[in-house]
């Protein structure tokens, strides 16, 4: 036998490592930013600052045809996709977004999601000037924005 053959790894034992990482990622990097979303929207609640964050943002969630209180899905998204999905997943659970309102703000969240938590990952080590770390965070929210729009129109 060569040593090719010896080394070839059944595709069962890929499969079984490959769900292992994932089943380790998802327990390590996604479910505790999806807590921390429930739990953050539970304290804006209690608080009433979910309110008053629904009554500000209110009339510009408005133009994409979402209540206020999406602009706090949006900014969960900004720190943390998987916050951001469940921001939106709590406020659907509440009743304060429907289905349609949640097809709206999906593409936002992938969008324009995790760029604080990813801006010393990739921009810092890609060596790209802080100065344009403006701009960078500006066009994807303006993607994430224009993708609203499109999607009111196509739900």
């Amino acid at each position: 036998m060569s040593t090719e053959t010896t080394q070839k790894k059944m595709v069962t034992d890929v499969f079984v490592e490959g769900a292992r990482r994932g089943w380790n990622i998802g327990i390590s990097n996604i479910v505790p930013n999806v807590i921390m979303a429930f739990v953050i929207i539970q304290a804006l609640k209690i608080t009433g600052i979910l309110t008053l964050i629904g009554k500000i943002f209110g009339p510009i969630m408005a133009v994409f045809g979402l209540p206020g209180e999406g602009a706090t899905v949006l900014m969960g998204a900004w720190l943390s996709m998987g916050g951001g999905v469940g921001v939106a997943v709590g406020l659907f659970n509440d009743g304060l977004l429907t289905g349609q309102h949640l097809a709206i703000l999906t593409p936002a969240i992938f969008l324009m999601g995790a760029q604080i938590q990813y801006a010393g990952r990739l921009l810092g080590t890609a060596e790209v000037n802080s100065r344009h770390y403006g701009i960078l965070f500006g066009i994807c929210i303006m993607n994430a924005l224009i993708a609203m729009l499109i999607m009111r129109f196509f739900v």
